[in-house]
């Protein structure tokens, strides 16, 4: 049966976070090919692999006109790569995400001695009334107006999502609001000094922003007042706060701009021990539905997931003293009112295992748990937990720094006792290899052969 093409890329579109299943699809006749490749070159820089740029480079370059070519061999460039003749496909014609960071540090990686003239073509490869893109990553001291390409207009006309850094010149500014009236997505990044003040120009075009990321760079520096920026760029957000559906940051904002998100859907914290985020205490945002934090004080994680209804599908917790973990609160808060979840990333000590066992109990939609532990940690009555107490939905389990000491046999027993049921995806994460890593690779494999074990992985850092 020969499956319709739309159906096929579709298809193809779920694995197109898995770079090395489409790629193995690739041979299998023109069709696929020609679907994957798309898919592929969609975003280009998410699949790039170190050490690999030169491979990138050389395809992209590639695609230069013989006019292009003869004037980067006239200004020595063109020796130092190598051109594909034929090109199977107009690759670049299926790019719809321009990242500019990465062009640039593969320039300059390749440390050409007419860096501007190799930008140059470069970029104008990828700008003109052929192209059309969505999503614009625009690096630090970019001083580049696209805005005056031909055609840029037109390649720009369909973006919905920005990345720049605020110390942007004027120029470059100016030429950023004329192509980007249609941006839904903004990502700043505050400097410690010498932001521009203009950026804020970026907020009163769109008709409405709906996912907002801002990275202060100072984050760990507390000690340097950027109140001033800070605060006329969140009243400017304000403007958006019932549109706004995904917010970021890493540093806790100077206004009372959470408030106003009375719509939240998702929200990131990307803290740091350095500040208090008392701003998050008896914050209420009713439709959260996605909570991912890091560096954040337990005590007010909780009280944020208490002030939720009833909406949240998936929490993650990174990077939170031990001893607070201690405090049962963020366990209960979670059990008590998050009753859809579906992915929980949390670290446990043994002092609060039983307390965990209720979200297994309440938490009947679990089907994804990703658990971190510090050294001491007994895995022994959490396995038995997990055998007792796991939903019908879980299956998927992911364990970080999990130490097994009695030669296995709490695992196989948590594998036994999983027979009959959906097969789980399983996945150890280690700082080091130790002795036993081998043996719990052949135990996974037997359990895969069972039918137990659909797949497992084993990283180490």
């Amino acid at each position: 049966m020969n499956l319709n093409r739309d159906i096929l890329y579709l298809i193809f579109k779920e694995l197109r976070d898995n770079k090395k299943s489409l790629c193995s699809c690739l041979p299998v006749n023109k069709e696929f090919c020609e679907i994957i490749i798309q898919i592929l070159w969609k975003n280009p820089w998410k699949y790039l692999e170190y050490e690999r740029e030169s491979l990138l480079l050389n395809t992209i370059i590639s695609h230069l006109s013989k006019e292009s070519r003869n004037n980067l061999k006239s200004h020595g460039i063109y020796p130092l790569i190598t051109l594909y003749e034929n090109l199977s496909f107009n690759y670049l014609g299926f790019c719809k995400y321009l990242n500019l960071s990465i062009i640039n540090k593969i320039i300059y990686l390749f440390k050409f001695h007419e860096i501007s003239i190799i930008q140059n073509e470069i970029i104008k490869l990828f700008i003109n009334e052929n192209t059309k893109f969505t999503h614009l990553y625009v690096p630090q001291e970019f001083n580049y107006q696209i805005n005056l390409i031909p055609g840029a207009k037109q390649c720009f006309s369909d973006i919905i999502f920005l990345s720049c850094n605020v110390d942007m010149n004027d120029n470059v500014l100016t030429g950023l609001t004329e192509i980007c009236e249609s941006i839904k997505e903004l990502e700043l990044y505050i400097k410690e000094k010498n932001n521009n003040f203009g950026v804020i120009k970026l907020l009163d075009i769109p008709k409405k922003l709906i996912n907002v990321h801002i990275h202060n760079s100072y984050s760990n520096n507390p000690n340097i007042n950027n109140n001033s920026f800070n605060k006329i760029l969140e009243n400017s957000l304000m403007k958006h706060a019932q549109f706004i559906q995904h917010f970021k940051i890493n540093a806790p904002p100077i206004s009372n701009i959470l408030t106003t998100f009375v719509n939240l859907k998702e929200l990131e914290l990307d803290g740091s021990y350095h500040y208090p985020w008392n701003c998050l205490e008896n914050l209420s945002l009713p439709l959260l539905q996605t909570l991912k934090t890091r560096a954040i004080p337990v005590e007010i994680l909780a009280s944020l997931i208490e002030n939720t209804n009833g909406y949240l599908t998936k929490i993650s917790i990174d990077c939170i003293f031990y001893e607070e973990v201690v405090n049962k609160k963020i366990i209960q808060a979670i059990y008590q009112k998050c009753p859809k979840l579906k992915y929980l990333k949390l670290i446990l000590i043994n002092e609060n295992i039983t307390e965990f066992e209720n979200i297994l109990i309440k938490c009947q939609y679990l089907d994804e748990l990703f658990i971190s532990v510090d050294n001491l940690f007994d895995p022994r009555e959490l396995f038995e937990i997990l055998i007792r107490s796991s939903p019908i939905s879980l299956f998927k389990f992911k364990f970080n720094n999990l130490f097994i000491p009695d030669k296995l046999e709490s695992l196989k027993r948590f594998l036994d006792n999983w027979k009959g049921r959906r097969p789980m995806f399983l996945q150890f994460n280690y700082r080091d290899i130790r002795e036993y890593s081998t043996d719990i690779m052949s135990l996974m494999k037997k359990y895969k052969a069972k039918g137990i074990i659909k797949e497992f992985d084993m990283h180490f850092e």
